[in-house]
């Protein structure tokens, strides 16, 4: 009989999630494993994702959005408790995505809902107005083990994720992964009473049926730290800036701005979410200060509370012109975040 584990996640924390599902993947060995969770309102992006590219960060850090980044593949999604995620873990040669596809297929078909599978990685229901997608899903695969893993939208805000996953139009020349848009709908559209219980049951279900065996759920609780190796380290990680945003690929940035006392050009190349290169050119009568600024940025990480920082030491350095560089500190803020 195949040995079989059931988690069941009590935390709404999208880093505590992604810290428990890498603890658990890491430590695995031969069993099936199905890991049922949800995240509180976060913007979740893939391995290679640039968060600047993919997202609104602006309106995100305005509306306390918070910004993760998974192991896997893929592209952006928004997550909200309208929201239930999955992941399937199986060792190899067991693991097979199509067989994680298929349960969830099965335990749509148990609530009523007909699907089916359709591109690379996308679950879509028939509508009146055509395919919706209902599904994303990203795969990570080592030499022994693999997983699947995806959200399905029950109720989610599709208005919120439109707010979030459409970046400010900077002028980011980026490299990575971009992702694809794909029309998409809610299982609320056809079962208006659908809960995330009746969805992870149906899952449970399917799971249980499609390899004759059965387990007891784990509850993973936020209240106490899982009893998983390295799962404080793990967590950590998961929740630092450096992984969610200093792991964006390399990419360049060009800002420009008029202010009264003068035009200013300037141009950041980002690598590993800190600035390598600066160069700024100004038609300001005193180009002292911002050729000052330029040197003073290379290092310095590419977020507002850093590059403010690198804008107080320039004030200080040049009380005279206090007023201008104030002005260009605020443009600077606003522009990256």
């Amino acid at each position: 009989m195949t040995a079989l584990r059931l988690l069941i996640s009590d935390s709404y924390d999208p880093w505590f999630n992604l810290a428990v599902e890498e603890c658990i993947f890491r430590e695995m060995t031969s069993q099936k494993i199905l890991f049922l969770w949800r995240n509180a309102e976060t913007v979740v992006i893939g391995q290679s994702q640039n968060p600047w590219k993919e997202c609104n960060t602006r309106r995100m850090e305005q509306d306390g959005v918070r910004l993760a980044r998974r192991s896997s593949g893929g592209g952006a999604v928004f997550h909200d408790l309208g929201n239930t995620c999955f992941t399937f873990m199986a060792g190899k040669p067991g693991y097979d995505k199509s067989v994680s596809t298929g349960i969830i297929l099965q335990a749509l078909s148990q609530l009523g809902v007909t699907a089916s599978a359709s591109g690379r990685n996308d679950l879509v229901m028939a509508t009146p107005e055509g395919p919706r997608k209902i599904s994303g899903s990203a795969y990570r695969e080592t030499q022994d083990r693999g997983f699947h893993h995806g959200t399905l939208l029950l109720n989610a805000n599709l208005d919120r994720l439109a707010d979030y996953l459409n970046p400010d139009p900077k002028k980011l020349q980026a490299k990575g992964i971009t992702s694809v848009r794909s029309r998409v709908a809610n299982l609320a559209d056809l079962l208006p009473d659908i809960s995330h219980q009746q969805v992870c049951d149906a899952i449970i279900q399917a799971f249980f049926s499609h390899y004759g065996a059965s387990a007891e759920p784990e509850i993973i609780s936020p209240d106490v730290f899982p009893d998983l190796p390295d799962f404080a380290a793990q967590f950590a990680r998961q929740s630092s800036w450096e992984w969610n945003f200093g792991k964006a690929p390399a990419f360049s940035h060009l800002l420009n701005e008029r202010f009264v006392w003068g035009g200013v050009d300037i141009f950041f190349d980002v690598e590993k979410g800190a600035l390598v290169r600066a160069q700024i050119f100004t038609d300001s009568l005193d180009p002292a200060p911002l050729q000052a600024l330029a040197d003073m940025l290379v290092g310095c990480a590419y977020r507002s509370d850093a590059l403010a920082a690198c804008c107080d030491r320039l004030i200080a350095a040049f009380p005279q012109r206090a007023a201008e560089l104030t002005e260009l500190r605020q443009w600077l803020v606003e522009t990256v975040k």
